[in-house]
């Protein structure tokens, strides 16, 4: 894959469309924390039939599981759901995934953020870790964004050592798990319906030896306290928060086993999660390296010194050569991942590390350079290039910081 299709490119075209009459009028207002992005997300499912597809598919995801169950066999291929089998109909058009998440982060990545992590976390591990009873409780309602999904690892004194230090805990009380701890930097933690939530079984181990379960919380249930949204530098259209848990009280049916132990489906639940995860902040990238080489071209033929435009200028030149250097290694690997989707292939841990490694730091150095250009206007928010500048610094810290996507590569290396 070289370049879009036509079908593509007619994809792509629409969701600009849509974003330039339903988006851009709201920007200052996204930016400005003001305004939750949920209805605007909402809105782009039902214009392009995304909520119509994800409910089909998942008619027929479940229709399936239960015939091989049915028949004794395993109801899972063992490939993980993401936006473009489970939204856009079984994963036959790849870039149906793409091209809105490229297109939006052009003006709003922060929009992004807060849809990936409602559908590809939050759904995504219900619909491969919960049982035919749980996907149907909450799996449909999180594909369609009728309600909205967090996914809550991070804690205060963890961070990227998330496993480890993890320090939620359930403890089990008859037919019940009592949960206690408290979680920090969650998307869509503040308007969260769903929430899928990591901790550990307090069994007397260790802390650090102890299994990881997953489970499943509502908005409402007594204990559960979700912040107001926190002030951040970046991402402000992307809601994150803090989550509180004073002897929240979860029955069984709220666990996520995957068939398997809770230390097994747990981690590995959160690890694959990563992967898709890392994986998306590639398309992210290249919107916003797009909109800050669009807009530095546009700014470079129309702003004048010393009576030429400064794109006659070598140092702007070398700047405007080096941004569409990034454009097209990140399209690249955009253009690798839609044709690993197609042929349903999942991008390994280490893969998908380096693909979030190379975009994010690519990203962030446009950004930077789109602001130097810019000049004393790139410091001001009506250029945009700087509300752009602070959004993509996001991308190297979640997920994994670069430093941690380093050491996922390089053990990974190592290891063969």
């Amino acid at each position: 894959m070289i370049d879009w299709s036509d079908e593509d490119v007619m994809i792509r075209d629409a969701v600009r469309s849509w974003v330039e009459e339903k988006v851009r009028p709201h920007m200052d207002a996204l930016d400005a924390g003001d305004l939750p992005p949920y209805d605007l997300i909402r809105d782009l499912f039902r214009t392009f039939g995304m909520d119509e597809m994800a409910r089909s598919s998942f008619r027929k995801r479940l229709e399936r599981e239960e015939r091989a169950a049915a028949n004794g066999a395993a109801g899972d291929d063992g490939s993980e759901p993401d936006l473009a089998s489970e939204v856009s109909g079984g994963g036959g058009n790849a870039s149906l995934s793409i091209l809105p998440i490229v297109e939006l982060c052009k003006v709003s990545p922060g929009l992004v953020t807060a849809m990936g992590v409602s559908l590809g976390l939050a759904a995504g591990t219900v619909m491969k870790r919960g049982s035919a009873e749980q996907k149907r409780r909450w799996g449909l309602d999180l594909l369609t964004m009728d309600k909205v999904g967090a996914w809550a690892i991070t804690e205060p004194n963890s961070g990227s050592d998330a496993f480890g230090g993890m320090q939620a805990t359930a403890r089990r009380d008859g037919d019940e798990y009592v949960i206690n701890g408290s979680k920090t930097f969650i998307t869509n933690g503040p308007y969260a319906d769903t929430i899928v939530f990591y901790c550990k079984l307090d069994d007397g181990r260790d802390p650090r030896d102890r299994e990881i379960l997953t489970f499943v919380l509502d908005r409402g249930m007594p204990g559960l306290e979700q912040s107001k949204p926190l002030r951040k530098m970046g991402l402000h259209s992307s809601p994150t928060g803090e989550l509180f848990l004073n002897d929240v009280r979860a029955g069984a049916d709220r666990l996520l086993t995957g068939g398997g132990t809770g230390a097994q489906s747990g981690k590995e639940s959160a690890r694959q999660n990563f992967v898709t995860e890392r994986a998306g902040v590639a398309a992210m990238a290249l919107g916003v390296i797009e909109e800050c080489l669009r807009l530095s071209v546009d700014y470079a033929r129309k702003r004048e010194l010393w009576g030429k435009p400064i794109g006659d200028f070598q140092l702007i030149q070398l700047k405007l050569a080096k941004m569409e250097v990034a454009r097209l290694n990140v399209q690249n690997l955009v253009f690798r991942h839609v044709e690993m989707q197609r042929k349903g292939r999942t991008p390994t841990l280490a893969e998908a590390s380096a693909m979030k490694l190379y975009a994010a730091q690519a990203a962030a150095e446009v950004t930077q350079e789109a602001v130097q250009l810019f000049g004393g206007n790139g410091y001001m928010s009506e250029y945009r290039v700087e509300q752009l500048a602070r959004d993509a610094k996001s991308f190297q810290i979640y997920a994994g910081t670069d430093e941690i996507q380093v050491t996922h590569i390089a053990r990974d290396l190592l290891s063969r």
